[in-house]
């Protein structure tokens, strides 16, 4: 898969994810970061 696909497959699913109500989540040097559907960025959460 080229660099381009694995790109436009990420904003894909990013927009699939906001529609369905999901957060996107992430681990950046051991720390989870939230992007909130407003398009935020948190590191606070309650799961």
């Amino acid at each position: 898969m080229t660099k381009l696909s694995e790109k436009l497959l990420r904003l894909g699913n990013r927009a699939i994810n906001r529609k369905k109500g999901i957060l996107n989540v992430y681990c950046i040097n051991g720390k989870i970061i939230l992007e909130l559907l407003n398009g935020e960025i948190s590191t606070q959460y309650s799961f």
